[in-house]
């Protein structure tokens, strides 16, 4: 059957971050959820996009993908229920703002929030807290539009949740979800400088347990970094003081400008214009960049800050700034921080792939042996294999794609090495 004439664009498109061009033929935008339906119904092969903040080929095809942001925005709140149910190209700073301004919360968001709602989810992108899962554990509920072009619903509690909601864009293309959220709250925010890495590593628990959120930026040849403490008004703050006060306003890249950065010094605002690092506003990257990260067990922290420093004479040269940063264990099947509670290491890389490469493959050797899980949108050089091997459930969630996607509509590349088909 012909695929319905709806809007596209002609390749080649590329990733927000420009290091990837997609080799999907066109990227199609359809304005209504008939027409997404009747477009997923007639395509052999189709993918969705979201808002290309990815760095690998993790939402790629070398057929059709469909953009969701042009079909009409959705932010439904249910009071009674504490849920919103949001469409799914609609970005965190867009979703944040509204539920502000009708006295509700997100319980957390990512550093950035110019990024999609169902593909954060997708790809269990997080942000940062001792009690805070990944973005995803928000989810109560998604729509999905299955390879027959028909919509169903998906209800935590149904037996194939835990694996539909971080699912890489492989059991169909994701048009609602519905998330809890909370009372609006207050964050203050305050950064100390000149944090010593060695008593970062040895008191982890009393630094990141003194505050809602906490991230520590470093890059790894220096003896200190900087760690960012996001207090929630009204809960006590930690006792633990390392290191200095910073006395203005900073970036998580030292020396860039820090207009860009969320208000700091202690002054209390929105939860939603606090949490993230970057102001919706503004272009939040460093510059042109390539990221990696690696989710570890908690347990690891010694030998993962022991690894790094001691190749932190080769990550600085090709790096902007690496963040640790926490997330409370969820029992979503893909999820990086599935069954434990993990830290993370974030790599923000100069866009010199060559350069970077060898780097990265350093650190991933001496990550790897910690039971690294990479983040799903970011770059890594482990063998599928070895990425799915990490994954208790993977078993279980390859039987799903046999479940909702016999013939493979929604497959890619990537999906194809992690999961096989029989």
């Amino acid at each position: 059957m012909a695929v319905l004439p709806v809007p596209s664009s002609p390749a080649p498109v590329r990733n927000w971050a420009g290091n990837l061009t997609y080799a999907s033929p066109r990227i199609h935008r359809p304005a209504g959820l008939d027409e997404l339906r009747a477009l997923v119904r007639d395509s052999p092969r189709i993918r969705a996009l979201g808002s290309g903040h990815s760095f690998n080929g993790v939402a790629d095809s070398t057929h059709d993908l469909v953009r969701l942001d042009a079909l009409p925005q959705e932010i439904e709140v249910d009071p009674s229920a504490s849920t919103v149910t949001v469409s799914a190209g609609t970005r965190y700073a867009e979703l944040a703002a509204e539920l502000h301004r009708r006295g509700f919360a997100l319980g957390n968001l990512a550093s950035l929030p110019h990024i999609s709602v169902a593909g954060s989810c997708a790809t269990g992108t997080h942000g940062s807290g001792d009690t805070q899962p990944c973005l995803a554990a928000a989810v109560r509920g998604i729509e999905l539009v299955g390879p027959d072009g028909e919509a169903r619903w998906l209800r935590r509690g149904d037996d194939a949740f835990a694996g539909a909601v971080v699912a890489l864009g492989a059991l169909g293309v994701v048009t609602r979800l519905t998330l809890e959220i909370e009372p609006a709250f207050q964050v203050s925010q305050r950064v100390r400088l000149d944090v010593p890495l060695g008593e970062a590593a040895d008191s982890f628990d009393a630094v990141f347990g003194s505050a809602y959120s906490v991230s520590l930026f470093t890059d790894w040849a220096a003896e200190t970094g900087r760690v960012w403490f996001k207090h929630r008004e009204g809960e006590p703050e930690g006792t633990w003081v390392g290191g200095r006060a910073a006395t203005g306003p900073q970036h998580p890249v030292p020396g860039a400008p820090t207009g860009p950065a969320t208000e700091q010094l202690g002054v209390a605002g929105p939860w939603f214009e606090r949490l993230p690092h970057f102001r919706p506003e503004f272009q939040p990257s460093a510059g042109e960049e390539l990221q990696s990260e690696f989710h570890l067990p908690r347990a690891a922290v010694p030998e993962a800050f022991a690894a790094l420093r001691g190749i932190g004479h080769l990550i600085a040269p090709v790096l902007h700034i690496s963040e640790v940063r926490t997330v409370r264990a969820d029992d979503l099947w893909l999820s990086p921080a599935y069954g434990r509670d993990t830290v993370t290491f974030h790599f923000t890389w100069f866009p010199d792939a060559e350069a970077v490469a060898p780097v990265l493959a350093a650190v991933e050797e001496r990550l790897a042996p910690l039971d690294a899980r990479p983040h799903w949108g970011k770059l890594s050089t482990q063998l599928p294999e070895e990425v799915v091997a990490s994954y208790p459930r993977a078993a279980d969630f390859a039987g799903l794609l046999e479940r909702f996607d016999p013939e493979g509509k929604f497959r890619n590349p990537f999906v194809d090495a992690l999961f096989p088909r029989v």
